[in-house]
């Protein structure tokens, strides 16, 4: 079988691509960042996905991006926005995407792995520059001129299997592969017991999401 390194934060979207990377026939490592979030309970999530949907195994890789701060989700003193706004919101980290699909590379290399898995959306999402379709396919571009592997001529894929479905069609796809959404943790600010707050955009996004696929959400609000 092919091995794939797949990007799993616990959320609802990475665990749906994990669910097609499986479907598709991958081997699959699971791959989660401890990266100084707010909160561990996406992480204690994507153990239990990971788990859930057969992964080969699963690694959290430790890098402290609250050190240079400039987002919500890594600063406490910044508040998550409760309320849609203009522009790319405070809960943008700066570069994320491309340190985490950086260390997928290089992790993916290691295991002779060639196609790597990232659940990034471009329809319903908060307006982050990195999880455009340009984004993607200009990491893969860089994959395959920065690594022996690619210069080798074994190329490197970057699937983003999620990139132009609206919340709706993410989860529609996957309840068609039997992934239990109890087990996910989307919001920002959740609790450590994994209860959402209901108000931020990952929560908006979610429930909007299950409410037009017509599927009963089943999120613990506080």
């Amino acid at each position: 079988m092919k091995k794939a390194v797949v990007l799993l934060s616990g959320g609802l979207d990475s665990a749906t691509v994990l669910a097609i990377a499986r479907a598709a026939g991958y081997t699959c490592h699971a791959l989660s960042f401890r990266y100084g979030q707010r909160h561990a309970a996406e992480l204690v999530a994507a153990r239990r996905i990971a788990d859930a949907l057969g992964a080969a195994e699963h690694r959290v890789f430790h890098i402290d991006l609250s050190l240079f701060g400039g987002s919500a989700l890594t600063d406490a003193s910044l508040q998550v926005p409760q309320q849609p706004g203009e522009g790319i919101p405070v809960t943008y980290v700066p570069a994320r995407n491309t340190v985490f699909l950086s260390v997928a590379l290089a992790w993916a290399e290691t295991l002779s792995a060639r196609d790597i898995f990232i659940g990034v959306n471009a329809v319903d999402y908060s307006g982050y520059p990195d999880c455009r379709p340009e984004f993607v396919a200009a990491f893969e571009s860089l994959a395959n001129l920065a690594t022996k592997a690619g210069i080798e001529g074994e190329r490197f894929r970057v699937h983003a299997p999620l990139i132009d479905l609206d919340k709706a069609e993410i989860i529609r796809r996957g309840v068609a592969l039997t992934v239990d959404y109890t087990l996910t943790v989307s919001c920002y600010v959740a609790t450590d017991s994994g209860q959402a707050c209901g108000r931020c955009d990952a929560c908006r996004f979610r429930a909007e999401g299950f409410r037009n696929a017509g599927i009963v959400d089943p999120t613990p609000y506080v």
